[in-house]
């Protein structure tokens, strides 16, 4: 691999810093240095000229289904077969990095080993994708969110259904040995389940504790779905590393999380709410005032108000989750930074460290993504336009002019030519 020069640009790092204009040096898969106002470039490096452009990390989906895609009913994740079901994850995947999300943070999937294909074939640079932490199923328990299982038809939903702490253990080693990177708890009830309602806690403790020891002995990761003050505080006390919605919370909850905000994310998904209340899932049967049956507005309130004070305590938050309905397409996730700072008080660069920071911590321990900085892996989008100013920039892809995942070009539209440069002088820029 050879070395890269993107020359002129208005650098966003994600570092806290105020934007810079200079020049970033790639070599290999790693940001070699970041030049203030520029610099030398070195023999034989391919140039971008980004006058007048901004240059950021690439972003996280921290919430991710890649095996959805217009999905309007439970049955749209049961019925297909994998085999169909695996080119409808490469899709997803495919969407996700055409929009600027160079990583995904994995949630469940429909079937199990779904993400973990497509997974491996990203990797292998033989699909189109971002970097993915794969998600299975979701495991759940008897009677709770995904299981869609009636006495009289025990059909099997997108789910694994346990009972007790040693089905629970084997349910989680299972998906560790089939090569899944993020287990999903079911831990809380959900609004699409009637009988049992987002502040109900299905799951115990005991089982939550001991999904938690076996994949950290596997060196995996637990999410849990979990809107219930009682199931996320079994969540923190076992460990759990990313907690997903979370709508309900008192002040020890809240305490909880700010003591425990340097080994936890947070991911809030508060777009699928936005577009029931608005009206955007209307026309698939979801209409406001079906919202309101489903508790829907007092879901809202309750996330407003919970996630506000996570900002100003210091958790850290993901963006992205719950994409890939028939009203919210795979790929529109970056419509969650504008949430960000209508509903929970973000300024847009506050946001944008949420979709490019924080998820390259959630992605990777080692600190080493999400950032433009020095020997950090090369992910980031050039754009048309400052998110710093609009965010909502960031939702038009014709306006992410390049993208690059891994030190490798996904997308150059930015209407420079590649130019090698002679020893010991600076390129001139072209374009």
């Amino acid at each position: 691999m050879g070395s890269t020069v993107i020359q002129g640009a208005s650098i966003w790092d994600a570092t806290g810093a105020d934007p810079f204009t200079g020049d970033v040096l790639i070599e290999g898969n790693r940001i070699r240095a970041v030049l203030r106002g520029g610099g030398p470039c070195p023999p034989g490096a391919e140039i971008v000229d980004a006058t007048g452009l901004f240059l950021m990390p690439g972003m996280t989906e921290g919430h991710t289904h890649l095996s959805f895609e217009n999905v309007t009913r439970t049955e749209d994740l049961i019925t297909p077969s994998p085999e169909r079901q695996v080119f409808t994850a490469a899709r997803g995947a495919k969407a996700l990095i055409d929009a600027g999300f160079t990583s995904a943070y994995g949630a469940s999937e429909a079937k199990l080993r779904l993400a973990v294909a497509v997974r491996d074939e990203v990797e292998a640079g033989r699909l189109p994708g971002p970097r993915i932490r794969a998600g299975g199923l979701e495991i759940s328990v008897t009677g709770a969110m995904g299981d869609e299982g009636k006495e009289h038809d025990p059909r099997i939903g997108p789910a694994t259904i346990v009972d007790g702490v040693e089905e629970m253990r084997r349910a989680v080693r299972l998906h560790c040995r089939e090569g899944v990177d993020n287990v999903k708890l079911d831990v809380s009830g959900d609004p699409f389940y009637p009988s049992t309602p987002a502040n109900t806690t299905p799951m115990t403790f005991e089982e939550i504790r001991v999904a938690v020891e076996t994949a950290h002995a596997y060196g995996r990761k637990i999410n849990a779905h979990t809107r219930s003050i009682a199931g996320s505080k079994a969540c923190l006390r076992a460990g759990v590393d990313a907690l997903f919605h979370c709508e309900y919370a008192d002040e020890e909850l809240l305490d909880m999380m700010e003591e425990a905000r340097d080994r936890m994310f947070v991911v809030p998904t508060v777009g699928l709410f936005h577009q029931i209340l608005k009206g955007e899932a209307s026309a698939f049967g979801l209409t406001p005032e079906v919202g309101g049956y489903m508790n829907i507005p007092e879901l809202m309130e309750n996330s407003i108000r919970t996630h506000t004070e996570l900002r100003k305590r210091g958790v850290r938050h993901l963006i992205g989750g719950d994409y890939g309905f028939g009203w919210s397409k795979q790929g529109e996730q970056a419509r969650d930074l504008q949430f960000f700072v209508e509903y929970y008080g973000y300024s847009p660069a506050a946001a944008l460290v949420c979709a490019t920071r924080n998820g390259g911590l959630a992605m990777r321990a080692q600190g080493d993504l999400g950032t433009l900085t020095e020997g950090a892996l090369a992910d980031l989008i050039l754009v048309d336009g400052d998110p710093l100013a609009d965010v909502s920039v960031l939702t038009e892809t014709a306006r992410l002019l390049l993208i690059m995942k891994d030190g490798q070009m996904h997308k150059n539209d930015s209407g420079a030519r590649a130019k090698a440069s002679p020893a010991g002088r600076k390129v001139e820029k072209v374009g």
